[in-house]
């Protein structure tokens, strides 16, 4: 089909690698199809609100290194169960959909690309079932969307934590410390696996396995009773004790956003080990440095890949298909296949039995 005027928008949490897709999909389409591109202003937000920008190869020019989203983006906006504040605080939710809907028809889109991850994909699909030619585009610093091999974003991530670990890894030995570092990973702990395995990290905490402290505290002390008075843990947000559940922050609940807020069981863990071991022990909580910042070479040329990709989707007619990484090739997903769903990590997958079996403990006995 002939593509004429397409529109982009990115939801969920921003990443690295989200301006390498939207320079991709402008370009192909510009290039390729001579077609217009509009942005929409902050995810699915901008559906409702009728906010765009015109995006051409001009404005795109120079976004290949930059972090973040030049068209904005937001995890509140979900024109299904749209959120908002009364005047009294008082949340109302509304079904707004059909709002978007006709958005999307008044902008005269041939097709909608909807960047992000399992939450906006799904959202995107619904859309979809309502008549919206959309085609979606992984996105995750988890890398927890099933269907694809890796999310763009997720490499990127990867290695702001592995930079982190190397400079724990210095000041722990200094000082004969228990580092501990906490990234991000609700239910995923694909982050601090990997993260963890490359820099060295001798204890790492994932959702997937619900951890003991007292295998935790074993590995601390035979490391200070065989001469390495330090150790460095890395642990997911999301991380769990056998029979407990995730740490929140005191807000609990992000009033909009209608979910609990992760963060604190790095100093939670902190606490316990404190209980038994008499070292010092200290906690650094990477956060939203993990989502900032310049892609790395592998999240540029994978947003390049999948928003060139998308494009030609979407001019084969290829829609409620996801674009994705099934090395070394790009393929289509059916979203129906993928949406809201969570690849997490398998107990038994060979990266975890890699960590274990070079001694890396994962707060269990080994398997």
């Amino acid at each position: 089909m002939t593509l004429k005027r397409v529109g982009i928008l990115t939801g969920g949490g921003d990443c690295s690698g989200l301006n390498a897709v939207i320079r991709a999909v402008t370009r192909a389409a510009v290039i390729q199809h001579g077609a217009q591109v509009v942005g929409i202003h902050n995810g699915f937000d901008g559906l409702v609100t009728g906010r765009t920008m015109t995006l051409d190869t001009a404005v795109t020019r120079d976004i290949l290194t930059l972090g973040g989203t030049i068209i904005g983006t937001t995890n509140k906006g979900n024109p299904f169960a749209y959120r908002e504040l009364n005047d009294d605080g008082t949340i109302r939710v509304s079904d707004l959909s059909d709002k978007a809907v006709q958005t999307v028809r008044e902008l005269g889109l041939d097709c909608l690309f909807v960047v992000g991850g399992e939450g906006t994909l799904e959202i995107g699909y619904k859309l979809q079932q309502k008549g919206v030619p959309m085609i979606g585009i992984p996105k995750t610093i988890d890398n927890d969307l099933e269907g694809t091999d890796y999310t763009f974003g997720f490499q990127t991530a990867v290695q702001v934590a592995c930079d982190a670990l190397d400079r724990l890894h210095t000041t722990g030995r200094s000082h004969h410390r228990v580092m501990i570092l906490e990234v991000m990973g609700r239910t995923a702990g694909w982050i601090a696996l990997e993260a963890g395995i490359a820099g060295g990290a001798h204890i790492i905490l994932i959702p997937e396995i619900p951890y003991d402290i007292r295998h935790v505290v074993r590995k601390i002390t035979l490391r200070a009773k065989g001469g390495s008075p330090f150790t460095i843990l890395m642990a997911a947000e999301g991380a769990v004790a056998v029979g407990g559940s995730a740490i929140t922050q005191e807000s609990a609940t992000t009033r909009l956003q209608g979910v609990p807020q992760l963060g604190g069981v790095g100093n939670h863990l902190a606490g316990l080990i404190k209980q038994d071991i008499d070292l010092e022990v200290r906690t650094t909580v990477l956060g939203h440095i993990q989502r900032g910042g310049s892609p790395c070479a592998f999240d540029r040329v994978l947003g390049t890949r999948l928003g060139a990709a998308a494009v030609k989707a979407a001019a084969e007619g290829k829609f409620g298909h996801m674009v994705a990484l099934r090395t070394p090739d790009i393929v289509l997903v059916p979203i129906a296949e993928l949406a809201g769903v969570v690849r997490t990590v398998p107990p038994t997958s060979q990266l975890i039995e890699a960590a274990e079996a070079i001694g890396i403990n994962m707060g269990r006995e080994r398997m």
